[in-house]
């Protein structure tokens, strides 16, 4: 036999490999794009987002794919600024032709591409904390983090357990601090809260001195509540505990990574706020189905990064998890199909909880998921 021939005969045989185990991914890849704020202030989001979506599309790849098929990420850096998320949205919907999105990083940036994303007709989810993403409700929009809405809900809840009735609320002027803020107001009352101080910052402002000497001229206050994200809370914890010394200091679920203790440093201690169950992982009841979810992300993504994963990170795992079910359970990349089983979905355990779809809820997440954190000695801990 010609060497000419077995050479044909050997590529004809991998064919027929590849044809019926689907393991050399002879299929066109399932494109997923990212839009994340891997640089600037909010980097401290899109870092571990990126980073979480590259390790698990690799584990994703290495055990075969989905549907025989290889996945692709194609990511872009927003730099957490609306104008460059719709510029990376519109190249990947027209250029890079992806099957479904992942993004944005901040609220605004999620936002700012609605439109983009319901003309198209692709699958969305967001990492974003925004409420008003997915409330109403857009045919073509998801989310895995909690609501601002249910932040705000689980702070003044906690508030009223403590019997705090006088507060200070202070927000950043970006998307999600106006949201929080709208929400705090709203809810505020059905909580016995009073909003004794209500005082807004510049997302880069390098100090709040004029708003702390206005909380401080309201009179006496229960607790401080700030709704931010970024290197701006951290600036708020350090200059409230110069000036109010120890009074109960809340923060948003923006700020829950390892990061804002860091870099806060002792005026950290005692810091409130409302977080996915991922950063006290190993304070779960052992050998439940959430804790052994978060302990495999938390071993995975240290092994590989040399560092804990953030909530953040968290989010960007269940976006790739639900939208790797919803492809399983459609059994096709078309759009509306994956949109439909992405609404069906029902008792996934995620980082942020059990997550539960419906066509009226693109969230599926209860209250009660959302843990009250505290720091002490540095570590997140359950609050009391």
């Amino acid at each position: 036999m010609s060497n000419s021939v077995i050479r044909l005969f050997r590529g004809v045989s991998l064919m027929l490999v590849m044809l019926f185990t689907g393991s050399a991914f002879a299929l066109e890849p399932i494109r997923i794009g990212a839009f994340l704020a891997v640089t600037g202030p909010a980097s401290y989001l899109g870092e571990p987002e990126l980073e979480t979506l590259q390790l698990y599309i690799d584990k994703l790849n290495a055990a075969g794919g989905v549907l025989g098929r290889k996945l692709e990420l194609i990511h872009y850096d927003t730099q957490g600024k609306a104008g460059e998320a719709r510029t990376a949205v519109k190249r990947l919907i027209l250029q890079d032709k992806v099957d479904m999105l992942i993004g944005g990083s901040t609220s605004g940036s999620s936002m700012a591409v609605i439109p983009l994303v319901e003309r198209a007709q692709i699958p969305l989810i967001s990492l974003a904390g925004a409420g008003a993403i997915v409330d109403p409700v857009k045919p073509w929009v998801f989310k895995t983090p909690h609501t601002d809405r249910m932040a705000v809900a689980k702070v003044f809840s906690h508030m009223r357990d403590q019997g705090m009735q006088r507060i200070a609320l202070i927000s950043g002027r970006g998307g999600f601090g106006r949201s929080g803020r709208r929400q705090a107001l709203d809810q505020a009352e059905q909580y016995g809260i009073q909003i004794v101080a209500d005082e807004m910052y510049k997302p880069r402002a390098l100090q709040v001195d004029r708003q702390l000497n206005a909380i401080e001229a309201a009179g006496d206050i229960d607790a401080v509540f700030n709704i931010g994200f970024g290197e701006g809370p951290v600036m708020v914890t350090r200059q409230v505990r110069a000036q109010f010394g120890t009074i109960p200091l809340y923060q948003s679920h923006g700020v829950a990574s390892a990061r804002y203790i860091e870099l806060s440093g002792q005026a950290a201690e005692g810091v409130r706020l409302p977080a996915a169950p991922l950063l006290i992982s190993e304070q779960l009841p052992l050998g439940s189905r959430q804790q052994n979810v978060l302990s495999a992300l938390q071993y995975a993504y240290q092994s590989r990064y040399q560092r804990q994963i953030s909530a953040f990170g968290g989010h960007a795992y269940d976006a790739l998890m639900l939208f790797v079910q919803a492809v399983r359970d459609a059994q096709t990349l078309n759009p509306f199909a994956i949109r439909h089983a992405l609404e069906r979905i029902r008792g996934y355990v995620g980082t942020g909880g059990v997550v539960n779809m419906s066509p009226e809820d693109h969230l599926g997440l209860g209250l009660d998921s959302f843990k009250m954190l505290e720091i002490r000695g540095g570590q997140w801990v359950l609050a009391e």
